[in-house]
C-alpha cells in the first residue's frame, strides 16, 4: 500500500472505472471511484492525499471545469486526465492549469502507473514541504513582538548595537532577545535564521 494516498478515480464509464479500480488495487493503490465531478467535490477534503484519475467528459461538469474548481479552492492535488475524446487544444488547456499528464483511451497501463507513482511522489514531497513551513510559522507566532522586531532587523544585517538604537533599548537586552529568539526559531546561525524568515515572508 501507499501510506495515507488515495488514487480519486472520477469516470462514468462504469466499466472502464470498475475494470481500472482492480488494476490499480492489484497495484497496491487504494482506491476511490465516483461517476460525477459533484459526487467527488463533495467528498474531498484539502487534508486529503493522493492523485486525481480524471476523466475529460462528465454528466455534470467537464473535467477541465472540476480542475479550476479544485484550483480556486486552494487544492494541488496532481491531475492525470484520462480521456477517450482528447483533442490539442484542451490538453494544453489541462496542462496550463497544472495537470501532470493527458492519457487517452485506451490507457497504457504501464504509462498510467509510471505517472501514477511520479505524481504520488510530488505529493508528497509538497505536503511535506507544507508541513515544514507550517512548523517554522508555528515557531515565529511563539516569539514576543520584541524578538520578532529583533529577528527582522537582524536578518537585515543590523548590528546588535544598530538595533539597540533603533529600538531604544541596550545593546546587552538585545543580545537576550536575539539568543532567545535564535534558540525559539531553532535557527544555529545567520543564514539559516534568514532562510526561515524568507519561508515566513513568503508564507504570511
Amino acid at each position: 500500500m501507499h501510506g495515507d494516498q488515495t488514487i480519486f478515480l472520477v469516470d462514468d464509464d462504469q466499466a472502464f472505472q470498475e475494470s481500472l479500480t482492480l488494476v490499480l488495487i492489484g497495484a497496491g493503490y487504494r482506491v476511490r471511484g465516483f461517476m460525477t465531478g459533484g459526487a467527488f467535490l463533495e467528498s474531498y477534503g484539502l487534508e486529503m492525499s493522493g492523485c486525481l484519475l480524471l476523466d475529460l467528459r462528465l454528466p455534470d461538469m467537464s473535467g477541465l471545469e472540476l480542475q479550476s474548481r479544485l484550483l480556486e479552492s486552494g487544492s494541488r492535488i496532481p491531475v492525470i486526465f484520462i480521456s477517450a475524446f482528447g483533442d490539442v487544444q484542451t490538453a494544453v488547456s489541462a496542462m496550463r492549469k497544472g495537470a501532470l499528464d493527458f492519457i487517452e483511451k485506451p490507457v497504457d497501463i504501464d504509462h498510467l502507473l509510471q505517472r501514477l507513482a511520479e505524481a504520488l511522489e510530488l505529493e508528497r514531497c509538497r505536503r511535506a514541504t507544507a508541513d515544514a513551513e507550517h512548523a517554522v510559522l508555528a515557531r515565529f507566532r511563539q516569539l514576543t513582538p520584541r524578538q520578532q522586531e529583533v529577528l527582522i532587523l537582524t536578518t537585515r544585517g543590523l548590528t546588535n548595537k544598530d538595533i539597540a538604537r533603533q529600538l531604544g533599548i541596550s545593546p546587552r537586552t538585545v543580545e537576550n532577545h536575539r539568543a532567545r529568539m535564535m534558540e525559539k526559531m531553532g535557527a544555529g546561525n545567520l543564514a539559516e535564521l534568514c532562510r526561515l524568515s524568507a519561508i515566513c515572508k513568503s508564507a504570511r
